[in-house]
């Protein structure tokens, strides 16, 4: 079997020092989730993301006079406490999001750090290197599972200004050292997600992981958070594998 794994950003890059600070005060997370899917279901799944888009958020792309395969709307932008709140269409579409991701024998995979660096310490390309090299290794080992098939992987990611040194580390990855990522078929492809519907759903899937993710790890100062732990934390978890936030 082959799986296609597609993955954005969510939380932010920068450094944390509180919600107070005057500066570093966007997210106390940062690391990369999306979906993954066979790859005998991506055609279909890109369908029925198309249509739940276009449907759900028919007057924005109206209004933007764009094509609806070409208009994309960010996670971040979506996944607000006042349209989780509000729409109750958005929470009804999200539950059958992750069923569909389910039903097709798909999963969430979600990879990310709780920011701890000072300012001054902190190296944002050097922390997205590091968290696409964990999440290659979640996913190999999830390929590796099942001894009774042989599994294979090709991951896509978001454009990224650095994709040079992104696509040489997780090269490095995949043949270097004492454990290669022998299941990922190439290094990461990046593409432009207004491009992609399975780019776009990962997208949405990072921005409402960004938010769970701030309230997780800093539950006191995003309690406006919890909406989404209420709505969706035990959904995603039940979709999710090898996910997760560390230090």
């Amino acid at each position: 079997m082959t799986y296609l794994a597609y993955l954005d950003e969510f939380g932010h890059i920068g450094p944390y020092v509180g919600r107070s600070d005057s500066k570093h005060n966007d997210s106390p997370v940062f690391g990369l989730a999306g979906l993954v899917l066979p790859a005998t279901e991506v055609r279909g799944f890109g369908t029925w993301f198309f249509q739940r888009k276009a449907n759900l958020l028919a007057f924005e792309i109206q209004r933007s006079g764009k094509h609806p395969a070409v208009w994309e709307k960010k996670g971040s932008s979506l996944y607000t406490v006042t349209n989780v709140g509000r729409y109750r269409e958005l929470r009804t579409f999200t539950n059958r999001f992750f069923k569909k991701i389910k039903s097709i024998g798909g999963f969430i995979l979600y990879v990310g750090v709780t920011k701890t660096h000072l300012p001054g310490q902190h190296n944002p390309n050097r922390l997205y290197a590091m968290v696409l090299v964990e999440a290659i290794k979640r996913l190999n080992e999830f390929c590796e599972k099942d001894v009774q098939r042989s599994n294979n992987l090709l991951l896509v990611i978001d454009e990224h200004d650095q994709r040079s040194a992104l696509i040489t580390e997780a090269s490095r990855s995949m043949y270097g050292g004492q454990e290669p990522r022998r299941h990922l078929i190439e290094p990461p492809f990046q593409a432009e997600s207004h491009r992609y519907q399975t780019l776009q759903a990962a997208d949405w899937i990072a921005g409402l992981v960004g938010r769970l993710g701030a309230f997780w790890a800093d539950p006191s100062a995003f309690p406006e958070n919890e909406i989404f732990r209420r709505y969706f934390g035990q959904r995603l978890h039940d979709v999710q594998r090898r996910s997760g936030l560390r230090s």
